[in-house]
């Protein structure tokens, strides 16, 4: 429950506030619109005609203010703020950022060129300009980043070449628990509310704990109107390959501190397309979806209460066809039909589907206690799993998942003493599950996780340093199950614990230049599946076996990274080592007569441990050469390999690591604006993907894929009236070429074959132009 009981004790506190004016570093024109945001007290301010601004009534301390302005250099200072502050700022024109803020995996907001854990930041206009067929498949355009997908609907983040289990999703700077160890289901998060995106690549154990191994996004949607502001926008997306359709409605304001947020979400496709499989039936769904806050910001910090829901419904596709090529759908009876075009036409999935509904809400809390701050959260999460695969009677729930968590975590932020911020904190969650359906995949189990860390930062004129320590202990209590005469799940109670850490270094010898070096260890417990699976998975045809004898897996990662930027070009490069111990991975079962073992149809999978040890790089390189400071020929390229210590009947390949990627695009950005129109952004992309031979092919556990490579366009502007945008537009091509391809991660890749071409598989999605249409709108309140 929020913390507004606090406000009436405080009111008597002097009043703080900060004001001041943002201009042009050359011309000293003022800047109107420039937006002034302080992360660690959820509030933000813009500028008015005269490029003036001001926060009012709040909270003391050393603060990190971020300005930014469209076609200007972002500018971030850690300011005091006391009654009076008066503080101006000077923009400079620029086509690149470089001094951006992140608030993932430090415990507090870090300039992100002080911060020496690589970190990628993506902006909502950068997600709407990008070609892409959800959230996770934007971000996958980002250095170091791919994903695991199930068609359109369905993608999981991969970082560096871990997923799953190993990357922890936040929802606001609170993790997203909902059983994200399947593959068949993305992160249940509305896509179209999202403000922000916070990307850190590498173990993160010391502020999230177990998981953490590969990295932590951070999805933003909570960002507070301006004071005496009320803003909105109405947006609306197509998609033409599979008739995709969205619509969401988002509404906010802040008047005298007290602030809200609140937006609805409709989106629905039916089956996509591509050359070789023609439309793919039962590739559709559709999403429902709700959420807001509402806060109050005032001198002696803030307390904000964010709620949300997602409700989503998506088919399971499995790829059987008849000897010439049709699709086959499930009917009653246990017989199977060719498909109907209305079939492909609906955007309500049929048996096999699954209904996935996930309800979050969090008490996000900072207090200011002297000159120390206490910020602390608690939220609640339920996760609902539902698959059906009975045709004679579709509403049957064959696996149901009932996933209730706890989450909570406290920060004590000290006050600054001889130059060093320090932080100690708590966090941890206590979760249970239970089954609701007629099969039993996992038992029903309870975990009670906790963690206690300590961090320290420290910024000198050109040396920034940042570390830390963590110790957790995570309790899993294991319920048994009786399967009619067959005990399937024997009881058991495992506990895990861990001590982790994190040290790093940033120096700046020049504004141009930044050199990075990192060493951190992360840890992860096993999951309930890889503990104790035992039964047929439908979204994945396989049937899993657990391995109870699991221990936890273990990180250490050196990570060492530059940043060069001038007038003429801007470079990031970033190459990395991580040594896995105990290494957990599921690996096909052989029968006794050396083909693939199959148990109810299903082939037999089960999972295993090995020491193992990944190494790429990452680099990113955006020529803009002055004075045609609008142009950009951007590259970025990601590599990762996966080893295995010791070779498994002679292999040592990881099995499903991502292909080698190459991105080039060439892109003009005019910041100017006519009377028309502003912000045009022009851009052609060359996606390259590389084959991808380094397989882990013991028991076909995965097959060789084929390099390919993608060419996408697109075009965003804004509309002007009297100099202030009406409306938006983005416009984008995808596989503009109609290639028909197969993504090395992409499941469907190992669906039935096609009795009448011989291929494996269903093949990712064809030629597809999408158009979104923004229309914001605000005034003072």
């Amino acid at each position: 429950m929020s913390i507004f009981l606090i406000i009436s004790t405080v009111r008597s506190q002097l009043r703080n506030s900060v004001s001041g004016k943002v201009t042009d570093a050359i011309s000293g024109k003022p800047l109107a619109g420039a937006s002034i945001i302080i992360s660690d007290l959820r509030t933000g301010v813009v500028t008015d005609e005269n490029g003036v601004f001001s926060f009012r009534n709040v909270a003391a301390g050393r603060h990190l203010f971020e300005v930014s302005y469209v076609g200007y250099a972002s500018f971030s200072e850690y300011i005091f703020i006391s009654p009076g502050t008066i503080r101006d700022f000077l923009l400079s024109p620029s086509v690149v950022e470089n001094d951006e803020v992140v608030v993932t995996g430090i415990s507090a907001a870090t300039q992100a060129r002080r911060n020496p854990v690589p970190v990628n930041i993506v902006k909502k206009v950068d997600l709407n300009r990008t070609v892409s067929t959800n959230l996770i498949d934007a971000l996958s355009n980002k250095p170091g980043i791919s994903q695991i997908s199930t068609g359109p609907a369905v993608s999981k983040p991969v970082i560096r070449g871990l997923g799953y289990n190993r990357v922890i999703v936040l929802n606001d700077g609170t993790r997203q628990e909902g059983q994200q160890w399947g593959d068949e289901h993305g992160i249940e998060i509305d896509e179209y509310s999202v403000q922000k995106v916070e990307i850190l690549k590498g173990p993160a154990s010391l502020m999230y704990g177990s998981d953490a191994m590969a990295g932590v996004i951070n999805i933003l949607t909570n960002v507070p109107v301006q004071e005496g502001v009320f803003k909105g926008s109405v947006t609306s997306a197509y998609q033409t390959n599979n008739r995709l359709r969205g619509l969401n409605i988002n509404l906010g304001s802040n008047k005298n501190g007290f602030s809200w947020n609140a937006y609805g979400s409709l989106k629905a496709a039916a089956d996509y397309e591509n050359k070789y499989d023609g439309k793919v039936y039962n590739s559709k769904f559709n999403e429902k979806n709700f959420g807001g806050y509402i806060g109050y910001n005032g001198n002696w910090g803030y307390s904000h209460l964010m709620i949300s829901k997602f409700n989503q419904k998506l088919g399971m596709v499995e790829g059987e066809r008849d000897e010439k090529g049709n699709f086959l759908k499930l009917m009653p009876g246990g017989v199977a039909a060719v498909a109907r075009p209305s079939d492909f036409k609906s955007t309500d999935p049929q048996v096999p589907m699954q209904q996935i509904r996930h309800f979050r809400i969090t008490s996000d809390n900072s207090i200011q206690v002297r000159q120390n701050r206490l910020a602390f959260k608690l939220g609640y999460q339920r996760n609902q799993r539902m698959e059906f695969g009975n045709p004679d009677n579709p509403t049957d729930k064959e696996l149901y998942f009932d996933l209730n968590t706890l989450t909570y975590s406290a920060i004590v932020h000290v006050k600054q003493f001889s130059g060093w911020n320090a932080s100690v904190g708590v966090n941890g969650m206590f979760q249970e599950n239970k089954n609701k359906g007629e099969e039993v995949l996992i038992p029903e189990y309870n975990t009670i996780d906790a963690g206690v860390f300590a961090f320290v930062q420290r910024n000198l004129d050109k040396f920034s340093f940042s570390g830390g320590l963590r110790f957790d202990n995570r309790n899993t209590n294991s319920k048994a199950y009786q399967d009619g005469n067959d005990l399937k799940f024997e009881s058991f109670t495992r506990s895990f614990s861990n001590v982790s850490g994190s040290a790093g270094l940033s120096y700046l010898p020049t504004s141009a230049f930044t050199f990075k070096f990192n060493l951190s260890r992360g840890f992860r417990t096993p999951s309930i599946p890889e503990l104790s699976s035992n039964g047929s998975h439908e979204g994945t045809n396989r049937y899993e076996y657990g391995n109870l004898s699991l221990v936890s897996e273990t990180s250490l990662q050196t990570d060492l990274g530059t940043e060069f930027s001038s007038e003429h070009i801007s470079v990031s490069a970033s190459l990395f080592n991580n040594s896995i111990n105990n290494y957990i991975f599921y690996r096909k079962l052989e029968a006794v007569g050396g083909s693939d073992s199959l148990v109810d149809d299903n082939m037999a999978f089960k999972f295993d441990q090995r020491d193992a040890a990944l190494t790429g790089f990452e680099a990113v390189i955006d020529i803009h050469p002055h004075p045609l400071d609008w142009l950009h020929f951007e590259n970025t390229i990601s590599f990762v390999r996966g080893r295995f210590r010791e070779g498994i009947d002679g292999n040592r390949n990881i099995p499903f690591m991502p292909a080698a990627h190459w991105i080039s695009e060439i892109r003009a950005d005019f910041e100017g604006e006519s009377k028309l129109i502003g912000n045009l952004s022009l851009k052609l992309q060359f996606d390259n993907t590389f084959c991808q031979t380094e397989v882990f092919s013991v028991y076909n556990t995965e097959t060789v894929t084929g390099g390919y490579s993608l060419l996408n366009a697109g075009f965003s502007t804004s509309i002007l009236s009297k100099k202030k945008s009406i409306a938006n537009i983005y416009f984008n091509i995808m596989n503009l070429t109609d290639r028909a391809y197969q993504h090395h991660l992409n499941r469907l890749k190992y669906t039935a074959e096609n009795p009448l071409t011989g291929r494996t598989g269903v093949f990712n999605m064809g030629r597809n132009f999408s158009i979104k249409l923004e229309i914001p709108f605000s005034g003072s309140l």
